[in-house]
């Protein structure tokens, strides 16, 4: 059996801009944390100090942004993020499944709480300019 970590939110800002934030690595640096490198390969190295993971990257443009984990310092095994966008009453609507975890255990529950913390961050940044990532002056730790 596997589980997911889902969330729902809305933004107040265009999907193209949304689109940008989740996919463009300046962009990426801004919400999610400030040391991230585009790879020849196409894939997408993040790190939190010591902390790294390694994403491959699958996009269809203003529709959805999907991360497949390669290797990490963390125990991700074959773990994926995908964050679907869609138009909702003027705003973009985001879906994000965070998706095949083996167990509901503390790494689970922490992943959780993690997430919705940079999803915040990614709404403050596409409405307001200013995110809270990773290594920033904003960020919560």
């Amino acid at each position: 059996m596997s589980y997911s970590i889902e969330h729902l939110l809305h933004i107040n800002a265009p999907i193209n801009k949304v689109f940008k934030a989740l996919s463009e690595v300046e962009n990426i640096k801004q919400w999610y944390t400030t040391v991230v490198e585009e790879n020849t390969d196409k894939t997408k190295t993040f790190k939190w100090g010591e902390m790294f993971l390694i994403v491959k990257c699958i996009e269809v443009e203003n529709e959805e942004v999907r991360w497949e984990f390669i290797d990490s310092s963390m125990p991700i095994n074959s773990l994926h993020m995908s964050y679907k966008l869609s138009e909702n009453e003027g705003k973009t609507r985001l879906k994000l499944t965070y998706g095949n975890f083996s167990e509901k255990s503390d790494f689970f529950a922490n992943q959780n709480f993690s997430s919705a913390k940079y999803l915040e961050s990614l709404r403050q940044f596409c409405q307001y300019g200013k995110g809270e990532a990773f290594g920033s002056e904003r960020y919560r730790s």
